[in-house]
């Protein structure tokens, strides 16, 4: 389960990206929200599954709610899970 939590923090992160520096210049300079609404959602999905993930996994690792909160906080500025992925799950 870490290996897939490893991969998801890494496809969030570069979701949270190409919203935050493609969807949204798209967006609010030329007038295109196309990928807003598409990226927004995958970005959506994933962000979900990455906080569903990681409740799992505080449970059955038995993370201390340090730990746990410095996981779920890390989803919401931009490269915040590649940071994660470096601390905890690097050997996962």
């Amino acid at each position: 389960m870490l290996k897939i939590f490893k991969y998801l923090a890494l496809t969030e992160g570069i979701s949270a990206l190409l919203l935050f520096f493609f969807a949204m210049p798209m967006k609010y300079i030329f007038d295109n929200p196309i990928y807003v609404k598409h990226i927004g959602m995958a970005h959506g999905i994933l962000f979900t599954a990455y906080i569903i993930i990681a409740t799992i996994l505080k449970f059955s690792h038995k993370w201390e709610i340090k730990k746990y909160i410095e996981i779920c906080l890390a989803s919401i500025p931009p490269f915040g899970t590649f940071y994660i992925e470096k601390k905890y799950l690097k050997n996962a």
